[in-house]
């Protein structure tokens, strides 16, 4: 008996057994008269139900509640059957705020730099374009198990899909795309631990200081409110003179010799991390995923105070740059659209997401929503700070890659963000690396945790590649946009138009409007990858 409906359930003979009788530790028991009673009289309406017929459906008294069902064993025994879908179940509010917490990452530091590198007004319109564009592919991606016919996809992922379409090839080439997102995350999550470990620190060693050269590094580096690398060079200087108290030789500055952004700090946090990659379960760190939301909350709320005190520093230039501004329409505007495909990148887990949907007839309202509530939160931060920074004195190609590096270490208020954000990635970053072992591992070694020695390899290969590149090349920027770019070739672009049109034209509904622009999407993700190595 299979009852369909908004309150009925799908089940396998359910009935009510009284806590004595299921089957755990003790001696099997038989299934009491009572539930025996119950199991025939379901079956019973099942009887009289036929296929098209529901005016003879089981009522709601008598199917059980959720926690009462049980699969019938032929022995007379029963086994409860557990985490139901239906109590996992989440309200569309919940689903959507879901979306936006997974979605939102350390891409939003780069927003305001992306802007900056495609001029104000091109970047503000990529970015609404770009928006539309991944929802659109996401919409794809979601719907694209349920467009499979004569096949049961409830419990299938992208990868799957993949698979059905393509074989072999698109199941191990979604992986290896998949691999290249997480991985690359991971990279960027170690340099920027590198930075805010190294920020977090001068800080409070500057803090700890109580002599006067400590005030005067302060004036030093408050002298505007934010800081410049490029222009700002001798004033950096000046300041680590200062702290220090003088001298030339690194010798007289031993906090500067072990405490260096790029020399000591990522080797330091190989003691900290590595260890925890090595855990057999990420459960422990998943309790933490909620700073997320707070670290993207308190940055919303650093983004509006800043831009209040500091106010609007706009001038339209539409072609030729000054010496403060850039030009609204620029030529290396790729850069942005390499970050915003890593931005807006969700769709290797939008499925799972919206199984847990109380409603599924919402699914892609929902899914709209959530974008919208992204796209408008990197709009807010990228579009404040770019007009906020004070140009003159400095100009707008000083803002940086991570803009928090446009302002004073002392700055409490970044101190604090700098803070909150290192901790939420230190509670990420495990559970990043959990994927990729989950999903390599799974697919390689058929085991999710061979042994202790796979691992171990895995975890190093992973953290030596972060060690590396916050060594040699700690640009958050060009590491997202690359990333970017090359996971949004096959998982946004390709993958999904091509499920598309192989969908539509099984199904007949195939027309040259839809070949066409879904070979567009296509061009559009290799254009999008080429241009970042011209860039």
């Amino acid at each position: 008996m299979e009852p369909v409906g908004a309150d009925e359930w799908i089940f396998c003979r359910p009935f009510h057994v009284e806590p004595r009788n299921i089957l755990g530790d003790d001696p099997q028991e038989r299934v009491s008269a009572e539930a025996a009673i119950l199991n025939s009289r379901v079956h019973y309406y099942g009887r009289l139900t036929g296929s098209s017929d529901r005016l003879l459906s089981p009522p709601n008294h008598v199917i059980p509640r959720p926690e009462e069902i049980y699969i019938y064993s032929p022995l007379g025994t029963a086994f409860q059957v557990t985490g139901s879908d239906y109590a996992s179940k989440n309200p569309s509010i919940i689903t959507i705020f879901a979306i936006w917490n997974t979605m939102m990452g350390t891409s939003i530091l780069s927003i305001p730099w992306g802007i900056k590198q495609a001029g104000f007004t091109l970047g503000v319109l990529i970015l609404i374009f770009t928006g539309l564009l991944m929802l659109y592919c996401c919409y794809i991606v979601l719907k694209s198990p349920k467009a499979i016919p004569y096949v049961d996809t409830s419990d299938w992922e992208f990868p799957d899909v993949c698979r059905y379409y393509f074989g072999k090839f698109g199941q191990w080439s979604s992986l290896v795309f998949s691999m290249v997102s997480l991985i690359g995350a991971m990279v960027v999550y170690w340099v920027l631990m590198s930075n805010f470990l190294y920020n977090t620190g001068q800080f409070i060693y500057s803090e700890s200081l109580c002599s006067q050269p400590a005030g005067l590094v302060k004036s030093t580096f408050n002298l505007t409110p934010s800081t410049c690398q490029s222009e700002s060079q001798g004033n950096a200087s000046l300041s680590l003179l200062l702290l220090s108290g003088g001298g030339n030789d690194t010798a007289d500055r031993p906090f500067e010799h072990y405490w260096s952004k790029t020399n000591t700090i990522p080797l330091y946090l190989i003691v900290l991390l590595l260890p925890l990659l090595c855990f057999r379960s990420a459960s422990f760190f998943a309790r933490f995923t909620f700073l997320g939301t707070v670290s993207v909350l308190y940055l919303i709320a650093l983004v509006t105070v800043k831009a209040v005190r500091l106010g609007f520093h706009l001038e339209f230039h539409w072609f030729d740059s000054s010496t403060f501004y850039v030009p609204e329409f620029r030529l290396l505007f790729p850069q942005l659209t390499g970050v915003l495909t890593l931005a807006f990148f969700i769709h290797n887990c939008i499925i799972t997401l919206m199984k847990s949907n109380k409603h599924q007839e919402n699914n892609v309202r929902d899914l709209s929503v959530a974008y919208l509530l992204v796209g408008a939160t990197y709009l807010y931060v990228g579009v404040l700070i770019f007009a906020a920074f004070p140009s003159p004195p400095l100009a707008k190609d000083c803002i940086e890659p991570n803009f928090l590096d446009n302002f004073p270490t002392t700055d409490v208020m970044v101190f604090v963000a700098r803070t909150c954000l290192l901790f939420q990635m230190i509670t990420v970053y495990p559970l990043l690396g959990y994927l990729v072992r989950v999903q390599m591992m799974g697919q390689v070694f058929g085991n999710h945790y061979p042994s202790f020695l796979h691992v171990l390899s895995l975890n190093v290969l992973i953290v030596g590649a972060g060690v590396l590149v916050a060594r040699f090349y700690p640009n958050i920027g060009s590491i997202i946009r690359f990333s970017g770019a090359t996971c949004g070739l096959a998982l946004v672009f390709v993958f999904p138009a091509l499920v598309q049109l192989i969908s539509q034209r099984r199904q007949g509904t195939l027309r040259w409007p839809s070949a066409v622009f879904h070979s567009l999407l296509i061009g559009l993700g290799v254009a999008n990858l080429l241009a970042q190595f011209f860039m």
